[in-house]
């Protein structure tokens, strides 16, 4: 479990420890059940992260809900929902250049327009072959993308750089010189699963 976990965990036992003190032990029960589920909602299972410089992981545990061509490259959209690892771990190795914070809408993370008009983080990684971008993106639900990590920190594939609150989106823009390997449909878990693989 992550220390933002703590936030909300807290404040929600010491509510439910209140309701035991004046009688209430009926109330305390489904405060019990939110700070389990809050417990839940921010686990941080261990991941093994795949051996190969060229390979790059999905950022974020997820279902791939879109893969598109753009200008800039190609471009992978992670759905998260409610019951997903909402941890965020980088899919390459390399410096972060830049951390961007746009702000914007609550659409439904699964919306087509979400990726252009919704709150989000942009980051851009650049490693020893490419850069990646990274958004982190709000849904309907999500209102609150965190990155601990700042400009000029150097990440290792896999490495933990942030979350997004209750149900979001993770999009992944990436050169076209990169071969990718997941498809519409398909499930990844960040850090672990293989997305794609410089050429």
């Amino acid at each position: 479990m992550i220390r933002d976990a703590y936030l909300f965990i807290v404040p929600v036992l010491a509510l439910a420890a209140l309701c035991v003190w004046f009688g209430l032990s009926a109330a305390a029960v489904p405060l019990l059940l939110l700070a389990a589920f809050v417990s839940y909602f921010f686990r941080n299972p261990a991941r093994e992260i795949p051996a190969g410089e060229d390979l790059i992981v999905s950022p974020a545990d997820g279902k791939v809900v879109k893969v598109a061509s753009l200008p800039e490259g190609q471009s992978i959209s992670i759905f998260l929902n409610i019951f997903d690892v909402h941890v965020n771990r980088a899919p390459i190795r390399g410096e972060l250049e830049r951390v961007e914070y746009r702000r914007g809408r609550f659409k439904a993370a699964y919306d087509e327009q979400a990726s252009r008009v919704n709150e989000q983080n942009v980051l851009t990684i650049r490693g020893r072959r490419i850069r990646v971008v990274v958004k982190q993106i709000a849904g309907l639900i999500a209102r609150r993308v965190v990155c601990w990590k700042r400009p000029g920190h150097f990440l290792e594939r896999g490495e933990l750089f942030g979350l997004i609150r209750f149900g979001s989106r993770v999009d992944v823009i990436l050169p076209n010189e990169v071969k990718l390997l997941v498809k519409v449909g398909d499930r990844v878990k960040g850090g672990s699963s293989v997305i794609g693989e410089v050429t």
